[in-house]
């Protein structure tokens, strides 16, 4: 018995409910990339990082909120059933995780762009500068 096996795949009622509920919570890069290109852009990508770091490369189209700015009055300009895609430097940052968990207590809708900027880079999209 390997390591993968000994401890039991969950039943697949269970495993359904686990893996639709995770994307409630989280799309990924190639998503969000199609969805910009090609489809009705239907959410607002938020890079969470510093503006020094969005000015040295960002995903095209993201608007730079850092965590620290995320509130009720930096909100007042979007619909309050905006959705909101969020990302930062990569798996090795908590910063979309923050300004996720910072949006959700305010009772905006969120998701996390899983990867990051790193995730974005490993599928081989480009950055916008500035």
């Amino acid at each position: 018995m390997s390591v993968v096996s000994q401890t039991p795949a969950a039943p697949a009622a269970l495993a359904q409910e686990h893996f639709q509920a995770r994307l409630g919570f989280e799309t990924d890069c190639a998503d969000v990339w199609y969805a910009s290109g090609h489809e009705e852009q239907d959410f607002v990508l938020l890079d969470v990082r510093t503006p020094v770091l969005f000015a040295a490369g960002h995903v095209p189209g993201a608007i730079n909120m850092p965590v620290r700015i995320i509130g009720e009055a930096r909100l007042a300009e979007f619909p309050a059933d905006t959705l909101f895609v969020v990302y930062c430097a990569g798996p090795h940052c908590n910063g979309a995780n923050k300004a996720a968990l910072k949006l959700a207590r305010l009772g905006r809708p969120v998701k996390e762009m899983i990867g990051g900027l790193t995730g974005w880079l490993d599928e081989g999209f480009g950055l916008e500068r500035g």
